[in-house]
């Protein structure tokens, strides 16, 4: 780029006229060479299609936690937390795994919460779903 120069010697604007025919040179190339490569005819290789029968749907397993800590599966109260570890590891081997819905009472505290989760991970459980009532319209 050239620049002017006043009287003094000091510089007072940039020429930018032959950067923006440079510019203008450069796009219409690249408009000519994309128009260009368009009309350039390939054989492309045909897909196959993975005709794998569809996973079998699986029931989920509904935990619920009440506010004392009780531990129900589905509609069954477990004894201890070490019944729901060994029924977790049972089904944690199965597949395809069957997804963890956990139910708790909004009065649970949250360390009953965490410490189910925690036992649904250790297990090798992959998905745990929390179920919570839709907010009603005010």
């Amino acid at each position: 780029m050239a620049f002017s120069s006043d009287t003094d010697g000091g510089f007072t604007e940039p020429n930018v006229v032959p950067l923006v025919d440079v510019m203008l040179v450069l796009l219409i190339i690249f408009m000519v060479t994309a128009s260009v490569s368009e009309n350039v005819k390939v054989e492309l290789p045909k897909a196959t299609v993975d005709a794998r029968p569809p996973a079998p749907k699986v029931p989920p397993i509904t935990l619920s936690v009440r506010e004392d800590g009780t531990i129900f599966w589905a509609d069954e109260a477990l004894a201890g937390k070490e019944m729901l570890d060994t029924r977790l590891a049972v089904e944690a081997q199965k597949e395809p795994q069957p997804d963890v819905l956990l139910r708790a009472d909004s009065e649970t505290k949250y360390a009953l919460i965490q410490d189910v989760t925690t036992r649904v991970r250790v297990a090798g459980m992959r998905s745990i779903n929390f179920v919570s009532e839709p907010e009603s319209g005010n």
